[in-house]
């Protein structure tokens, strides 16, 4: 696929290669959604998309999102927007007010101030718990050995909304065992989601039982 293409092109081209990998897959999720990664990229560029059919949209920095997708009334264009970068617990009142998915709840402290979120306001993203399959030092995840308290303390404590594990694998090792990793803990604790698989390995993700893949330059192009 070229990135010269115009973004209806770009965007059939992701489409189709998703649903080819489904049909490979010897088991595949029910649904495999193509989240489009918009970080660094302008309103004129997502609307772009928008206007080919895209309509669920990932961010890395809740403030960056705010300003973009302020004029594009994301809920009233019937628009999904996921945060999949970290969150910081002073970003929470803003990350629930605005995204529909988080992708990044990864420490205990995060899932309180959620929860206290939820409590005065009524609203709550559906979450994804992230995991750090390599146990990265420079990476944000809880370790896949504390997934499970993480999970448990979130859902079955809190009754947040948690709905699925996301990983992240490591930048330079083969993509597919962690996303083996991240589909078992996830038949362990009996959650049906898996936000896994990016530009390069999205393919493999889905092979693995991916409901949710973050592409991003594939449809953008590089960052700016």
């Amino acid at each position: 696929m070229s990135l010269s293409q115009d973004p209806q092109s770009r965007l059939d081209a992701i489409l189709a290669r998703i649903e080819a990998a489904r049909k490979r897959s010897v088991k595949p999720a029910p649904f495999t959604h193509l989240i489009a990664v918009s970080k660094t990229h302008g309103e004129a560029e997502i609307e772009a998309l928008i206007m080919a059919g895209q309509r669920r949209f990932g961010e890395n920095r809740v403030q960056e999102a705010k300003t973009k997708f302020a004029a594009l009334n994301p809920r009233d264009s019937g628009l999904e927007l996921h945060l999949i970068g970290p969150l910081q617990t002073n970003k929470v009142r803003d990350a629930v007010a605005l995204f529909d998915y988080v992708h990044s709840l990864d420490r205990p402290k995060l899932a309180h101030a959620l929860a206290s979120e939820r409590d005065a306001t009524g609203r709550c993203p559906s979450l994804f718990v992230q995991v750090n399959t390599g146990e990265e030092a420079q990476k944000s995840g809880v370790a896949p050995s504390l997934a499970g308290e993480l999970v448990r303390l979130a859902r079955d404590e809190l009754r947040l909304p948690v709905i699925g594990l996301m990983c992240i694998p490591p930048a330079h090792e083969v993509a597919a065992p962690h996303f083996a990793l991240l589909a078992s803990l996830a038949r362990e604790l009996a959650l049906d989601g898996l936000s896994m698989g990016m530009s390069a390995d999205f393919e493999t993700a889905i092979a693995f039982g991916a409901t949710h893949v973050r592409v991003g330059s594939a449809l953008f192009g590089a960052r700016h």
